[in-house]
């Protein structure tokens, strides 16, 4: 497939315009106006459901452009015992995610959407990490919540900064996947034909 320069990236992230910047990758930001935490996976395999939401969000952002380009839509979510974990939405829905979390492992799913200005092409995916959490004692989950470093982050939480802090965690698979872009895949993706 060949995708056409810019890059529109459907997100308000920062995180990932970084992940982006840091592969050579100019990208445009352009949020979509979808809360799609409005939505529930319901029976839908947790895969399919990461992927639906990162096409819903290019589907979004698509209408409002113009001229040439390829709109990057994400979706991440943790997912223990079967359970999705999102954004939280308040501060004991993320002491509650933290808690879960610990002392075992998680997965960690992306879906990702391109598509070109054009409608012509429409590529999506998606991929998984493991994450294992270790223990941390409650003082360091209060002081880290007090900071609101928790907001807007899968699960509570951003890997790279945790990792950082000194936490105790471990990843198996793409680190980046569980920062909000999958970019090992999405390199390869864009490498077929960025024009």
């Amino acid at each position: 497939m060949q995708w056409q320069e810019p890059i529109i990236l459907a997100s308000a992230s920062p995180r990932r315009a970084e992940l982006l910047s840091q592969s050579g990758i100019a990208s445009v930001p352009m949020p979509p106006d979808c809360d799609d935490g409005v939505f529930r996976c319901g029976t839908m395999p947790v895969n399919r459901w990461v992927q639906s939401l990162a096409v819903l969000k290019a589907q979004h952002v698509l209408g409002r452009c113009s001229d040439n380009g390829t709109v990057l839509a994400a979706d991440t979510v943790c997912v223990v015992d079967g359970q999705i974990l999102g954004q939280p939405r308040h501060v004991e829905d993320a002491r509650n995610m933290l808690q879960i979390m610990m002392n075992r492992s998680h997965d960690v799913y992306t879906g990702w959407c391109l598509c070109s200005v054009d409608g012509q092409q429409l590529l999506c995916g998606y991929e998984c990490s493991e994450i294992i959490i270790g223990s941390i004692d409650e003082q360091e989950i209060d002081k880290y919540l007090c900071s609101d470093d928790w907001k807007g982050k899968a699960g509570a939480y951003n890997l790279s900064e945790r990792i950082a802090a000194g936490w105790p965690v471990t990843c198996n698979g793409d680190p980046t996947n569980v920062m909000g872009l999958p970019m090992i895949r999405l390199k390869q993706e864009l490498s077929r034909g960025l024009q």
